[in-house]
């Protein structure tokens, strides 16, 4: 049931509770504008649109966020979806206002772009608004968080695309401020709309769970509450439920049934000083055995968005493993709240010093992203940054580096200059030299040994971890092979030039001009790269050089492509821009009609069709110059091959309960490898016929969810 709108009147008395001296007047007016603007306007479900930006001031209010960012938050669709003007709300609400709203309106789609293109300029633009003042991403935490809820009222595809992005983006984010609540509000609203089944399986389990040890729980909490009451502590004792999808994570990663997981339920331990949480830790302790491996010290060392709390798992009454977490208030505070736990805005929205430490990492980003032309490649930088493991390593001057778990010393050179890491050689942890993949360890101080005649190596991306890394190594690489393109595609053109007697001198001549543009290319240098990289044949480009009595060579081309259309593997691709080439299929990543699309030119084969996220095009698509846009021809009629890789328990019966799932949903296997392995779990290869990804998704869903079914992925 849909929670009941909040009244102005409510909003404004939440808001004096905390911040008596705001300008009520003008948060009336924010909302009697919104009103007017949105008047004809209504939400899917039909309520009056008003509805929502109420809601998501509402939520601002509960964050206990200043008066301005709560009177952006009544107004933050006006610009977008209404006829106001950013200058209207300027003229009214002053420039801080009118800042908060513009930096959270989409931009205009003056040309025609996907969807994907669209979002990630759309998030280019909130980011760099974001890196000026926080404010702006806490709002539209806010307008997501609202949307969520009321995510029911849209068509099902609509439901998969937000909460996908949702997961991708906005949880990773809040993470990354510290807005603990908010990370699994989002994570577990996503998990309900992308994988039903499972989740309402998580959630029926989860809370017989909690009904089985509701007792049991009270009586640890007793046990502990009364012994650190002995030694004069104050503290809060109680116990909590661990957030839906964080226990599916854990299935997933461990490779375990849920009954397998002992920390569903856990203890939180709240007092008053750091020192009464070590003493805490050492009474748990000395009442039940620790288990070894599971003990976190993040107070002396926090996390990235500055979560400090001990993080212990013991063997607690009765053999049944107990989790507990010790902190202190203002540490749970800013666990739970992050970077909206203790917000002092001063002028023009600066925020105190303890609060910038949450975003240094978005500016220093900001500040590098003119060198990023790509919209794309950006959000995917933000999306790296945003990784909830980190390390801590130490430059030789003693300076402290935070890195992404995982991260070699290729990624610390990137982290430090980008120039370090181009002519990077070779690094040293704790005075020792260590390979190039190593992966660096918390404390470790590393030292990056350079040649400046060395060069980044493609073998690199296949361990570097950081988008930073990724995006230099790659930039580098295509103009060291641009570069080379244009040698060889030169060299093949002046030979076959001399090879029909046709002076050099033809390469200066305006004709080449023409020429050029014939073949849709820029320059005489993109010729040439063209020309290297195999796209275009010097042949061609002689042929329209020759006097018209000597053609015959771009006839010859034109017969031998004249039938390839009848040779492709599948129907229904539209190759942009090309016609009549022979195409195939990657077997890498089986693309399915709804998936998005990218063709890689190779060397004698043609094109060849690939997922646009498929790692395998990662590794090899270096130069823009190969790659060409593809899309799908609609054509209900049909079936496209995909690849479905489950892992189960090894148990009789699971492949047939698995096969007759399948055709029940009539959709045809085509192929299918099993093999089991000493662990008692078995891996399953279908390759299944199915229309689109619409349908994939609903089958990868059921199979996920039935019995002694651990993972399924394409």
């Amino acid at each position: 049931m849909t929670k009941k709108m909040p009244t102005l009147k409510e909003l404004q008395d939440k808001i004096l509770t905390y911040e008596p001296d705001a300008d009520v007047s003008l948060l009336r007016k924010a909302y009697y504008f919104s009103h007017e603007a949105h008047c004809s306007q209504k939400r899917i479900e039909g309520s009056p649109y008003i509805g929502h930006p109420l809601a998501v001031a509402s939520i601002l209010a509960d964050m206990h966020m200043d008066y301005k960012a709560i009177i952006a938050g009544l107004l933050h669709d006006t610009v977008e979806d209404t006829a106001t003007l950013i200058d209207d709300i300027r003229g009214i609400f002053g420039n801080e206002v009118a800042f908060l709203v513009e930096g959270l309106t989409k931009l205009s789609r003056m040309e025609p772009k996907s969807y994907k293109e669209t979002q990630a300029e759309n998030f280019r633009k909130m980011f760099l608004a974001m890196a000026e003042d926080i404010r702006v991403i806490i709002i539209k935490f806010a307008d997501r968080l609202h949307n969520m809820n009321t995510l029911e009222y849209l068509p099902p595809a609509k439901q998969r695309r937000i909460a996908a992005e949702t997961l991708d983006i906005y949880a990773p984010l809040a993470n990354r401020l510290g807005i603990g609540w908010l990370k699994s509000s989002f994570e577990d609203l996503s998990f309900k709309f992308l994988m039903p089944e499972v989740y309402r399986d998580t959630v029926s389990k989860v809370a017989k769970k909690k009904e089985e040890l509701e007792e049991y729980m009270n009586s640890v909490s007793d046990i502990i509450k009364k012994e650190i009451n002995k030694e004069g502590i104050e503290a809060e004792v109680s116990w909590r439920v661990k957030h839906y999808y964080g226990i599916y994570q854990k299935m997933v990663s461990q490779r375990i049934l849920f009954d397998q997981i002992h920390d569903v339920l856990g203890i939180r331990i709240i007092t008053d000083t750091k020192s009464s949480c070590y003493a805490t830790l050492g009474i748990i302790h000395s009442i039940w055995t620790p288990i070894p491996g599971q003990f976190k010290d993040y107070i002396a060392m926090p996390k990235s968005n500055l979560y400090q709390s001990l993080h212990t798992t013991v063997i607690g009454p009765g053999g049944l493993r107990v989790e507990f977490q010790v902190r202190t208030r203002e540490m749970h505070l800013i666990a739970e709240e992050g970077i909206a736990s203790h917000w002092v805005y001063k002028e023009k929205g600066k925020v105190n010093e303890r609060d910038a430490k949450y975003i240094t990492w978005l500016r220093e980003m900001v500040k590098s992203q003119k060198d990023q032309r790509d919209a794309k490649e950006f959000l995917e930088e933000v999306k790296g940054e945003v990784t909830p493991e980190v390390v801590y390593v130490i430059t030789p001057k003693g300076e402290i580096q935070e890195l992404p778990a995982g991260s070699t010393p290729v990624d610390f050179a990137y982290a430090i200059h980008t120039e370090v890491g181009h002519h990077c050689v070779g690094a040293k942890a704790n005075g020792r030299i260590v390979p190039l993949r190593y992966h660096l360890q918390n404390g470790d101080t590393i030292d990056i040994i350079t040649s400046k005649t060395h060069g980044p190596s493609k073998d690199w991306l296949k361990f570097v971890v950081t988008q930073r890394a990724r995006n230099r190594i790659k930039q580098w690489i295509k103009k060291e092979e641009r570069k080379q393109g244009v040698i060889l595609g030169t060299r093949l053109l002046e030979t076959e030039l001399k090879r029909h007697n046709i002076p050099l001198s033809h390469l200066k001549s305006k004709k080449l001009k023409t020429i050029i543009e014939s073949f849709s290319i820029k320059s005489p240098e993109d010729l040439y790269v063209s020309i290297g990289f195999g796209k275009i044949s010097p042949h061609q480009v002689a042929n329209r050089l020759l006097p018209p009595k000597e053609k015959g060579i771009e006839d010859e081309i034109a017969l031998h492509t004249k039938n390839i259309k009848e040779q492709k593997e599948y129907k229904g691709i539209n190759i942009k821009g090309i016609d009549n080439i022979l195409y195939n299929i990657g077997k890498c990543c089986y693309p399915v009609p709804g998936d998005e699309l990218t063709g890689f030119v190779t060397r004698g084969k043609g094109v060849t069709i690939h997922r646009k996220d498929c790692p395998n095009l990662q590794r090899v698509a270096l130069d823009d110059a190969r790659i060409v846009s593809v899309e799908w021809e609609p054509d209900d009629n049909e079936t496209t091959p995909a690849k479905l890789l489950v892992e189960t328990v090894d148990r009789p019966g699971i492949l047939a309960n698995l096969s007759a799932l399948i055709s029940a949903e009539e959709i045809n296997i085509s192929h299918l490898e099993a093999n089991s392995y000493s662990d008692r779990n078995a891996h399953l290869t279908f390759i299944l016929q199915v229309r689109d990804t619409k349908q994939l998704s609903s089958i990868i869903q059921k199979i996920a969810a039935s019995g002694g079914v651990l993972m399924v992925k394409r």
